[in-house]
């Protein structure tokens, strides 16, 4: 399991994701699940992975490939509009699955690796997508600014109550960690490090990128500082008349 998160804001995107993979309580690793594709001044494009490890990794090596290649195939590099390049992925998912799914079926095992697609090319807005296993995508909007994948229940309430467009990069980052601070306490197939992209609007580069490992300072005050309001807050609610 994994938990991913992309979230438009007026200010920007925020990605993050956990680096925990897991085949069986007794074998975890950690791999990263945050893809950067950047051209300062040109476009920014990040993925977030979920699913089947390999399926995943296969993915993101065909669009690397396809993207150092000659010729003017849809590529990452070549598109106008976030919309082409979530084509592209899309493509890239269907052709990993048309490859390895009947071997997959074969043994039992189901064809999952989908993404949160996001970033900005120069002269278009931000935008934001998930992408499914079947190469199908929605895009975020205005009434649902953000968008998860994998262990997705524990932090989703916590986003809900705090994430509006208008929210501030800073506050939308501080709402994110401790969505995976939740998350991780309620289900041990999330966990550190976490990676963290927080894109500023029309920037188009990356200047504030961050992993937090498991003794990360800021990480381990911030789930403190929540744990603590949480129960100051519930000390405060009124007593049920009976």
């Amino acid at each position: 399991m994994t938990y991913c998160v992309g979230i438009v804001l007026d200010e920007g995107i925020i990605f993050a994701s956990d680096s925990r993979t897991h085949a069986g309580v007794d074998n975890f690793a950690k791999f990263c699940k945050l893809t950067l594709f950047e051209r300062a001044g040109n476009r920014v494009i990040v993925l977030l992975s979920s699913g089947n490890l390999a399926g995943t990794q296969a993915v993101i090596g065909v669009l690397k490939q396809r993207g150092d290649a000659p010729g003017k195939a849809p590529n990452l590099w070549n598109c106008s509009t976030m919309f082409d390049v979530a084509a592209v992925v899309a493509d890239a998912v269907r052709d990993i699955e048309r490859r390895d799914g009947p071997y997959l079926n074969n043994n039992a095992i189901k064809f999952n690796a989908s993404f949160i697609l996001g970033g900005q090319i120069v002269g278009e807005p931000m935008r934001l997508f998930r992408i499914y296993a079947e190469g199908n995508f929605i895009e975020a909007g205005l009434d649902t600014p953000f968008i998860q994948t994998g262990e997705t229940k524990y932090g989703k309430s916590i986003i809900d109550r705090v994430i509006t467009p208008a929210t501030s990069l800073d506050d939308a980052t501080k709402c994110v960690l401790v969505s995976f601070d939740s998350t991780m306490r309620s289900n041990l197939s999330v966990g550190m490090p976490i990676d963290l992209i927080c894109y500023e609007r029309d920037s188009l580069k990356v200047t504030r990128r961050r992993r937090f490992d498991e003794e990360d300072a800021y990480f381990s005050a911030l789930g403190k500082a929540w744990g603590e309001g949480t129960r100051a807050v519930f000390r405060q609610l009124p007593v049920l008349p009976w």
